[in-house]
């Protein structure tokens, strides 16, 4: 164990910058890692407020953040595919290779996986990290850290629109415009849809997203999202819904957005069970599809953004210096209508 300075979730409603003993050994197939960028995830924010997600509950202190980007600063035995000096982002779950999930491939559903800060894990909002090789994935000259801490993220939208089976010139809706649900319009449009329509409550969430071509604004205050949907693909439905609110409102009138035939993607958690009208999916045959996290993705994620084909720049927020990563955690729990992404920047300033 090696005592560093990190950011420890104490309690519920406690944070502290303070040292703790984290193990640092770099043993084979492994990496250490000096850590540039974190995001702040949702699920941080929620630790941070609630104490627990589901059975995930914080009963002793836990370091936060698993949305990263650093350098490689050591390789461990058996390494090939990477060197010191080397630019990646990581990611942050770990399966057991041998369970049945993995051997299937949905190694994101292996019960046994090991993920960064969710309990009793630690994070990675501290200066160096140790983490196995095979999941920490070289980021392309022209990909900034900022955007390789977003990789995270964006391998949700990429599960999303894998599972939806987009074919192209296909319609989309997202609803929500979150961090999340704005990935996955990006990741829709970059899959193959023609027009994605993305529906919130926020206008200023719904300005960022407006931005990108191909995505059409649709604010839920004062107009009808199912009325929207119906107008524009002339009473036929959309291809493809992705639920991305995690609020069982939507699903009072989710039925009513698909086209016959096409797909539900879930992706927003409601905390508690809803309501689900199934004999509206199936006079329709819907698909309903679901996605816990991500597999297979950040390879194909990273391609993207180096492509040039989506740009995450825009909706990184505001970046705070290490040192401010409680003040990160307090604006982020303020949930402003115009934040998407807040990030932390772990390196000293000119790294």
């Amino acid at each position: 164990m090696t005592q560093v300075r990190a950011l420890v979730l104490e309690r519920q409603h406690e944070l502290a910058l303070r040292d703790i003993d984290l193990p640092l050994d770099v043993g084979p197939g492994m990496v250490k890692i000096a850590i540039h960028t974190v995001g702040v995830c949702g699920s941080d924010v929620h630790y941070y407020t609630h104490g627990k997600i589901g059975p995930f509950v914080v009963n002793a202190p836990m370091v936060l953040g698993h949305e990263a980007a650093g350098t490689v600063t050591e390789v461990g035995a058996g390494v090939t595919h990477l060197k010191v000096g080397d630019r990646v982002c990581m990611e942050p779950g770990i399966p057991d290779p041998n369970s049945r999930a993995s051997r299937l491939g949905m190694y994101n559903v292996d019960p046994a996986v090991n993920f960064w800060a969710t309990p009793p894990v630690h994070g990675v909002l501290t200066p160096e990290v140790v983490h196995p090789a095979n999941y920490t994935f070289k980021l392309p000259d022209n990909v900034s850290f900022a955007e390789g801490a977003m990789v995270e993220p964006f391998a949700v939208g990429m599960q999303a629109a894998t599972k939806a089976r987009i074919t192209p010139g296909d319609t989309a809706v997202v609803l929500g415009a979150g961090p999340i649900g704005t990935m996955v319009a990006l990741a829709a449009l970059a899959g193959g849809c023609a027009r994605v329509i993305v529906a919130d409550l926020a206008q200023p969430k719904l300005d960022i997203a407006a931005q990108y071509q191909g995505v059409i604004p649709v604010n839920i205050r004062d107009r009808n999202v199912v009325e929207e949907v119906a107008q524009l693909t002339e009473g036929w439905g959309a291809d493809v819904v992705f639920e991305c609110s995690g609020s069982p409102h939507a699903w009072k009138t989710i039925m009513d957005l698909p086209r016959p035939g096409g797909a539900i993607v879930v992706v927003g958690l409601p905390v508690d069970p809803v309501a689900v009208d199934i004999a509206g999916a199936s006079v329709k045959e819907l698909r309903i599809e679901n996605v816990f996290r991500y597999a297979h993705q950040y390879d194909r994620a990273i391609a993207l953004i180096a492509s040039g084909k989506v740009d995450l720049k825009p909706l990184i927020s505001e970046t705070f210096a290490f040192e401010d990563s409680r003040k990160a955690f307090d604006r982020a729990v303020e949930a402003r209508p115009s934040d998407v992404k807040l990030q932390i920047r772990v390196a000293a300033q000119g790294d």
